[in-house]
């Protein structure tokens, strides 16, 4: 009998053992990644296109491409997919990244048949009709509206500007009359552009037997579809990071302000990255991190605070992120500097840097264990283009990073001059 008033034994996490996908290919030459693992009898089909927001030559034009995709096809009418997805109990889900666009499928096994045929037709052969678009395009306009009067998304929106420039695709944001331009032709011609087997990837994950191999080969992988002939066009981009220190968004209505700081970093192949984790993880990424305990627990200037490393096709961005009171923008600006120039001058105590070590891991373990979350791993290692041995490289950086190691990753990232400032709020 287990004895509850016996402490169990706490063990250190040495090593995470993470599936590797087995890797084929279709006879098409679509690169199939399969992950058998779960006792459930579902299945999640995830389909990568390489085409997101950098390769679009009109705003919008990969949001309502991708979008529209469910609104009809030559086979199914947009409400003949809604119904059908429903009734075999299956979930589609639509996305898009600067990079890619996904068409991602939950089904149960039973009913794989059925519903990977309708995910072929919306794949294959979408139509883009009129109606639905001006349906959709209109409710996207609505929602758009709403949010340029909140100031998290006009800090966000100043912000990516600031770091790289109104010409550069991550700083471009579509305005009103963006929503207008959008029609039919335009997403014709980025789906004929980029929508084909030969810019295509595919994970499945879940229990995955040899009838559903069978099928996702006989729908997507047997013969060529698409415009093959189309290449992939990666448009050229310059980062432009403004002179600025500060940019500030006026909104007269707000109750609070909405704070971003950060600056061009380093990205995610970077041998100082996996190590700048544990640092941005003390500074400012979990609830126990230093800005944490400082801006909310010991000022209490707002409820939640975060930093993190946001990683982008040609650059890394550190942000600082939070929204309080428009009377403690400046407050916590200081504050936030002050505790960087504290991890530039002091060592991380050991029991600080051990409770964080032991945070990582646990979600380095709580990432990995189901069949959806691995697929969701190896799909983060193709699309952020790296190496299978990022998993242990991470690990091996968490367990053996050192204080003086983080004082001086602080002292090189940490430079309070050339980090910029964005607020949105009221102005005091």
């Amino acid at each position: 009998m287990l004895n509850r008033k016996i402490q169990p034994e706490i063990k250190a996490i040495e090593q995470i053992s993470i599936a590797v996908p087995q890797r084929k290919t279709m006879s098409n030459g679509i690169p199939l990644n399969v992950i058998e693992a779960g006792n459930q009898d579902v299945v999640r089909v995830d389909i990568l296109i390489g085409a997101g927001k950098w390769h679009q030559t009109q705003l919008l034009q990969t949001l309502f491409t991708n979008r529209m995709l469910r609104e009809g096809t030559k086979r199914f009418t947009s409400a003949e997919i809604a119904e059908k997805l429903d009734y075999y109990g299956a979930w589609l889900e639509l996305s898009t990244s600067m990079e890619y666009s996904y068409i991602t499928l939950y089904s149960l096994n039973k009913y794989f048949a059925n519903t990977l045929e309708i995910v072929e037709s919306i794949v294959k052969e979408p139509v883009f009709p009129e109606k639905e678009l001006s349906t959709v395009v209109e409710t996207n306009k609505h929602q758009f509206l709403i949010n340029s009067t909140k100031v998290e998304y006009l800090a966000q929106k100043s912000f990516a500007s600031s770091i790289f420039g109104e010409e550069h695709p991550c700083g471009r944001f579509a305005m009103e009359a963006d929503y207008d331009k959008v029609n039919s032709a335009c997403l014709k011609e980025f789906y004929d552009q980029y929508y084909h087997s030969g810019n295509c990837s595919i994970y499945i994950s879940g229990k995955v037997t040899d009838e559903i191999l069978n099928l996702l080969e006989n729908s997507f992988g047997k013969e060529s579809w698409g415009k093959i002939e189309n290449k992939v066009l990666t448009l050229p981009a310059e980062i432009k990071t403004t002179s600025l220190k500060r940019v500030f968004t006026e909104q007269d209505s707000a109750m609070q302000s909405s704070i971003k700081m950060g600056k061009v970093m380093i990205q995610r192949t970077h041998p100082d990255y996996y190590k700048m984790r544990v640092l941005i993880t003390i500074f400012g990424g979990y609830f126990g991190s230093r800005l944490m305990s400082n801006i909310r627990e010991d000022k209490g200037y707002t409820y939640g605070i975060s930093s993190g490393i946001a990683s982008y096709p040609d650059a890394g961005v550190f942000v600082v992120s939070t929204e309080a009171a428009n009377e403690y923008a400046e407050d916590i600006i200081k504050e936030v500097y002050n505790e960087m120039k504290t991890l530039q001058t002091e060592l991380v105590p050991a029991s600080e840097l051990e409770m964080v070590r032991n945070y990582m891991l646990g979600e380095m373990c709580r990432s990995y264990e189901g069949p959806f979350s691995l697929s969701d791993a190896w799909m983060f290692i193709q699309t952020s283009h790296l190496s299978d041995s990022y998993f242990e490289e991470s690990l091996k950086a968490v367990q053996n990073v050192t204080a003086e190691e983080l004082r001086s990753l602080a002292q090189r990232y940490f430079n309070q001059e050339n980090m910029i400032e964005v607020v949105s709020g009221k102005k005091l």
